[in-house]
């Protein structure tokens, strides 16, 4: 499941969203052509205060399927909320035990406008699907999304710069960490129910390490020593 941001600021990029969505629609294609053992159904939605849209509901997605520009017309406010709470309701009740469930959630601001639900339901209602197993994926900017993502018990999110380039970046990287995510299910699906699992976890550490400064010096810690460096240390200083 896939909920997109429809309200008014996601105008400034409307492009990127749209073509970014069927950059995901075609990393889902080409995953149940590379996996024959899996068989994906994608339900999108988006929301703004004009509606809830459910644009896509269970469908298989085919090579051809693409996003059209009619089906993505950002307006008005931002009930995040009323959108996480209904689509996810609904999802629910068409769910196996065994099934696999990844919800993403794009939003380019905070909650707004929702009438139905509030933060607490939405935590309660997020807590008992990771229950099921079910995996979120918090992707936002002009916010705390840090802050954001925790009131709502979600430990994989991702901040994105507000603008073109970051919105066409920030797609690449959901898309690239999708695949992977399909790759390990095509393995075992143990390493989505850890606790300390992070959807997101292989980005963030390619952005640490290219900010990092490099050094030619070799690890002269303890750690990168060894028992026998530590001894030789400590001889040293004897």
């Amino acid at each position: 499941m896939i909920i997109l941001d429809e309200s008014g600021s996601m105008g400034a990029i409307e492009k990127q969203a749209v073509s970014g969505l069927n950059e995901t629609l075609q990393t889902i294609s080409n995953a149940q052509r590379e996996h024959a053992e899996q068989q994906h159904y994608v339900s999108f939605v988006t929301f703004n205060t004009n509606g809830i849209r459910t644009v896509m509901d269970r469908k298989v997605v085919e090579v051809d399927k693409t996003l059209k520009w009619t089906d993505y017309q950002p307006d008005a406010c931002t009930p995040l909320f009323d959108a996480m709470g209904q689509s996810i309701n609904k999802l629910k009740n068409h769910v196996k035990d065994d099934d696999v469930v990844l919800v993403t959630i794009i939003t380019d601001g905070m909650e707004n406008a929702s009438r139905e639900y509030d933060g607490r339901a939405v935590k309660k209602l997020v807590s008992d699907m990771k229950e099921r197993g079910w995996v979120f994926a918090y992707i936002g900017t002009n916010q705390d999304v840090d802050a954001v993502a925790d009131s709502m018990g979600i430990r994989s999110r991702m901040n994105y710069e507000y603008s073109q380039t970051g919105a066409e970046d920030m797609f690449k990287t959901e898309c690239r960490q999708r695949k992977m995510f399909y790759s390990q299910l095509a393995c075992d699906r143990e390493f989505m129910r850890k606790k300390d699992f992070d959807f997101f976890e292989d980005a963030k550490r390619k952005e640490e390490e290219t900010l990092e400064p490099k050094s030619d010096e070799p690890e002269t810690n303890e750690k990168s020593q060894g028992f026998w460096g530590k001894f030789k240390n400590w001889l040293d200083k004897e």
